[in-house]
């Protein structure tokens, strides 16, 4: 009864991101499920790299250079994905930014829209646009990345955190907009040891993680449990959830 709750058989996927990190992690189980997938992110380079990777699984899989925070870049983007695979059964709303800055006065107007664009207003516009035409056939399921700077204090990361915050309000938001044939869930990452943790204050963070339930970072790899959770029938019953993937970060002790 449960061998199948996880195949993606005939599924298509999309996945903002998708050519490294958590993306490129997700697409590819996404691929070694069953499903076909887009990999879309800013350099097309790198998403073609990812869609050999798939297509070496023996799925089909479309490239597509995109910048999420550009709403003007979307709609072609998804009607691309469309043309090609026919469907989207699966959206997945990873691409993110966190740039650094010095201190809170001195965060930018344009540093700040930039970041709030592709954490929370591309994400929006990709849930409409997607989650319509999936409602209108034959439902599908949608995945926000979202971060515990959502509901931890992040003075380096404020900006982000409060996207990611709104991003967590619209999965419900959109859950409840699109239900009962689209599920819309999120998935709360914690600090996964991915490219962007090479710019962290790695002593700053061993010292924290020390208070951590699981005592370590994430391996990228790690969130493949939970993606293939909710884009699959596994979650049936479930949407506008929001699970902490974190390794017990919220719950540290100070």
């Amino acid at each position: 009864m449960t061998k199948d709750l996880f195949d993606l058989t005939g599924k298509v996927a999309l996945v903002t991101g998708g050519s490294r990190g958590l993306g490129r992690q997700m697409a590819l189980a996404f691929a070694e499920r069953g499903a076909d997938v887009a990999v879309v992110s800013r350099k097309f380079d790198q998403c073609a790299a990812t869609a050999r990777e798939i297509e070496a699984l023996g799925r089909r899989a479309l490239p597509v250079a995109c910048h999420v925070g550009r709403w003007a870049e979307l709609d072609p983007m998804v009607e691309a994905v469309y043309a090609h695979f026919g469907s989207i059964d699966i959206l997945v709303n990873n691409a993110g930014l966190s740039p650094l800055y010095p201190s809170l006065d001195q965060v930018t107007e344009e540093l700040f829209d930039k970041v709030i664009a592709i954490n929370l207003k591309g994400p929006f516009r990709l849930m409409a646009a997607v989650g319509r035409r999936m409602q209108e056939g034959a439902g599908g399921s949608i995945i926000n990345i979202s971060s515990t700077a959502s509901q931890s204090p992040s003075p380096h990361a404020q900006p982000y955190g409060a996207a990611k915050a709104g991003l967590n309000a619209l999965t419900s938001a959109f859950a409840h907009a699109y239900g009962p044939k689209v599920r819309v869930n999120c998935i709360m990452c914690g600090p996964f040891l991915t490219d962007i943790s090479k710019a962290w204050d790695l002593e700053a963070f061993a010292r924290r993680a020390e208070r951590m339930a699981l005592k370590r970072g994430g391996e990228p790899d790690e969130v493949i449990g939970a993606a293939l959770y909710f884009a699959s029938a596994a979650s049936s019953f479930a949407t506008g959830a929001v699970l902490a993937v974190d390794g017990g970060w919220l719950g540290t002790p100070e």
